[in-house]
């Protein structure tokens, strides 16, 4: 992606980022140096990034899918969220509304559905109980799964 900064003497703590034609465009404050410039160009690619990915997968479609497969209940509604920086996903029992990590796009497909499976098992059981548990580990690959999820939290900084 090909990337234009702009630095601004009118910003002075904000960073904006969009795309325009295939180019994304970042305004920064003409005080940052150039490790900050760095660093706020490398997190809007991997933003703009997560998003590109994202949109390429249809997440209603594999959580039928595997709720179908695994014997699992259907979340009335299942999204990305830009917003979860230390899950990778959530459910909410009251709504069964399931949220996913938007940073999980880039992932590969079989630790993204051992994430959507884990949330899946919680419209049926809230806890980090056995009976969940055994429900997720319906899905064969969640061992290696949770294994991936544990080194990529263990990598990302802090």
């Amino acid at each position: 992606m090909h990337v234009e900064v702009t630095r601004s003497p009118r910003r002075h703590k904000t960073v904006q980022a969009r795309l325009v034609d295939g180019v994304l465009r970042i305004a920064i404050p003409d005080a940052f140096s150039e490790a900050e410039e760095r660093h706020w160009v490398t997190t809007m690619e991997t933003r703009f990034q997560n998003r590109r990915d994202a949109d390429l997968i249809d997440l209603s479609a594999r959580a039928g899918v595997l709720a179908e497969r695994h014997g699992l209940p259907l979340p009335a509604s299942i999204e990305w969220s830009g917003r979860q920086r230390t899950l990778w996903g959530s459910c909410t029992i009251g709504t069964e509304r399931i949220r996913i990590s938007r940073r999980a796009a880039a992932f590969p497909t079989w630790v993204l559905d051992y994430i959507i499976v884990h949330e899946l098992a919680h419209l049926d059981v809230p806890k980090h109980d056995k009976a969940f548990w055994r429900l997720v580990h319906r899905y064969h690959l969640a061992e290696r799964a949770r294994g991936y999820l544990i080194a990529k939290a263990e990598d990302s900084p802090a």
